[in-house]
Order: C-alpha cells, then sequence, then structure tokens
C-alpha cells in the first residue's frame, strides 16, 4: 500500500471479486490501495459477489464450499456497505441521462458522492468514470502487448 491523499475507495464486485480470486489484476489493484483508505461498496456489491460465487459453481469452475469461502472473503474487503435507499434516486436519474446501466450508475453515484477512486474491472464503468471526470483505476498499454493498471484522480472530484 501506498500512503497518499484519498480517503475512500469505492469496490464494485467486478474488482471486489477480482482481489478475492486473484484475478491476474489483483496485484495492481492491491498495489494502487493507500494506506490507511477505507473501502465502501452500497449494499448491491453483495448480490452482485453471491452472482458471481453462483456463476462459477455452475461452471464446475469452483465447489460449494470455496463459493462461501470467497464471497466471505469477497465481503470482508469492505468497511462499510451504503445502503442503497440513500443512493436510488440519483443512480435512476443518472443512469437515464448517462443511458448506462443502473447497476453500475449505484457505485458511480457512491464514489462520486464522496470524492473516492472507484476500483472496478470493468471496462463500461472505467469509461463512464474517466468521461465524467470521477477519480477510477484502469488499465493503459503503455508499450505493444505491456499494459500498465493505473489509478487516476483528479483535483475536481470532490465538485463534481
Amino acid at each position: 500500500m501506498r500512503v497518499g491523499r484519498s480517503a475512500l475507495i469505492v469496490l464494485d464486485a467486478s474488482a471486489g471479486c477480482g482481489l478475492t480470486l486473484d484475478h491476474p489484476k489483483a496485484e495492481a489493484l492491491r498495489g494502487l490501495m493507500l494506506e490507511g483508505e477505507k473501502i465502501a461498496a452500497p449494499e448491491l456489491y453483495l448480490s452482485e459477489v453471491i452472482h458471481v460465487m453462483q456463476k462459477l459453481v455452475r461452471g464446475n469452475r469452483i465447489s460449494d464450499k470455496e463459493a462461501g469461502e470467497y464471497a466471505r472473503k469477497a465481503v470482508s474487503l469492505v468497511d462499510e456497505f451504503v445502503p442503497m435507499s440513500g443512493l436510488y434516486q440519483e443512480a435512476l436519474s443518472e443512469s437515464i441521462r448517462l443511458n448506462h446501466s443502473s447497476y453500475d450508475l449505484f457505485y458511480f453515484v457512491l464514489a462520486r458522492r464522496n470524492a473516492a477512486t472507484l476500483f472496478t474491472m470493468d471496462r463500461r464503468l472505467i469509461d463512464l468514470a474517466m468521461r465524467n471526470g470521477l477519480n477510477c483505476v484502469f488499465e493503459a498499454e503503455v508499450a505493444p502487448g505491456e499494459s500498465w493498471t493505473i489509478r487516476a484522480e483528479t483535483e475536481d472530484a470532490a465538485k463534481l
């Protein structure tokens, strides 16, 4: 972990499951977490993590027991679960305005409200965050066949 100025990460289920299941990009994500940073997620995270685990069991990639263990690990990454009841109106209006999945907008709105950095492995959500000046992590190709995972933070994120 590094020391830095951001105080909060909003973790989506793709990144949470990636960290838990040791996805090839997990180590890069861990390296971008700052010392002392808290991790938050909307309650939707719980449902999405369970869905991922259920799909992995159905596809015979992990056992029932492993699914339970991985789900517990993914849930334990989050310090605070934010009720969706406080986010849904803004998530709805933004999903309509931005023509984007309402599921993603719960993470987007939570990150924007808190000037937090969004950790996701979802390319469409990364693109949305970048187009709208939201702090996020993304992968950039720096040379043919070589990509870096980068943490993009803007000075204006708190003003969004």
